[in-house]
């Protein structure tokens, strides 16, 4: 079992991708395959990214090992070789690892646990008086 806070692969032996990473293995995902432009373009809409930053991040995603490229012409067309299923799974074990001594069945009570507390505050009616001292 890994230790907390160290970076897990999946059974394939990819290592976890970054925050960043991952962001670009959604737009790749959604894509199916694409240039650093077209990478670029995509995440521009939540960020301002350089190409080079850009560049970076999908040549460490292949030494990763979670995209694949082949020249094509003067550039490189990327796509997943990490599967979304993949990431997940990695990502749920991280988590029950680092936080729920690795079990996933006490991640799913806390999920289960959390889930039904938040669906019973959304059916409360807001005492009034509550909110005004709660402002105060």
């Amino acid at each position: 079992m890994p230790r907390s806070g160290v970076t897990t692969g999946d059974s394939n032996g990819v290592q976890s991708p970054s925050p960043l990473e991952l962001e670009a293995l959604k737009v790749l995902w959604s894509l199916g395959s694409g240039t650093v432009a077209d990478v670029r373009d995509a995440l521009m809409a939540e960020r301002e990214l350089a190409y080079t930053t850009v560049l970076t991040l999908l040549d460490r995603l292949e030494g990763k090992g979670a995209v694949r490229r082949k020249k094509r012409g003067r550039s490189y067309v990327y796509r997943p070789a990490l599967s979304r299923e993949a990431a997940l799974e990695t990502a749920l074990e991280r988590l029950a690892v680092d936080f729920f001594q690795g079990s996933r069945d006490r991640l799913a009570a806390y999920l289960q646990g959390n889930s039904k507390s938040a669906e019973r505050d959304s059916q409360r009616t807001p005492d009034p008086a509550k909110m005004d001292s709660a402002l105060l």
